[in-house]
């Protein structure tokens, strides 16, 4: 990781935030900087819907998002507990963790995994959601890499919360509503392409995402046209 990789990444994150945004675009591109320049294998954001609960809206690849659907339906695992407690949460090696979270711990080294951090989306008291970072290695991150991870999730909370801010709480809320519902239909799109072109469900929704940035379309306005047939990559 370079000080040049980390400020692009700050950049281009903060360019995302100019104009009007796709939620679930712009946390997708929030997993895969933090795997760019933390240099951990995958990442994955929860965030709370309106009813307060959390959902998962993005993850840098599909081990991930199965470990994350897995912690909500158990209500166990590092991001609930960070969420819940609005404190970091770090496991340096989860081949000790058996006891804490057996089928969350068991998943993860399946998967290839062998340590995980958990930090907190939030500004001042309010919490919004968890950023996961996963690592094949055994070990804590250092603490330069964490404080840089807890910068990149920090924006993010920034981002969302200032959209919030520039309407009525519950018209951002609807929108991440939207967001948590489109999440459906973009990997029902994202089924369709793989089995059309003969790709794997990360390559599929590289695929995807690329389309849509080269025709100024939002990503799940895409994929509602590929689910329905009107629109063929």
């Amino acid at each position: 990781m370079s000080d040049r990789d980390a400020a692009q990444a700050f950049v281009d994150l903060a360019d995302t935030l100019i104009e009007d945004f796709d939620v679930v675009d712009f946390l997708h591109q929030v997993t895969m900087r933090c795997s760019q320049v933390l240099d951990v294998a995958a990442a994955g954001v929860l965030l709370t819907d309106q009813r307060g609960a959390l959902r998962v809206v993005a993850a840098s690849t599909k081990q991930t998002r199965l470990l994350e659907l897995l912690q909500l339906q158990t209500n166990q695992g590092p991001c609930p507990e960070c969420f819940y407690t609005g404190r970091p949460v770090a496991v340096p090696d989860l081949s000790v963790a058996g006891e804490r979270w057996p089928q969350f711990s068991r998943e993860a080294r399946q998967f290839g995994f062998g340590s995980v951090h958990a930090l907190p989306m939030r500004l001042r008291s309010e919490v919004i959601g968890a950023l996961n970072l996963f690592s094949t290695e055994v070990g804590s991150l250092d603490v330069g890499t964490l404080r840089l991870g807890q910068a990149l999730a920090d924006v993010a909370t920034i981002g969302l919360l200032q959209a919030r801010a520039a309407v009525h709480r519950n018209i951002l809320a609807e929108r991440l509503q939207s967001a948590l519902n489109s999440r459906v239909v973009i990997e029902q799109a994202k089924g369709v392409v793989a089995e059309r072109r003969g790709l794997d469900m990360d390559q599929a929704f590289t695929l995807l995402r690329s389309h849509a940035r080269k025709t100024n379309r939002g990503l799940s306005d895409l994929a509602l046209a590929i689910v329905r047939g009107t629109e063929t990559l």
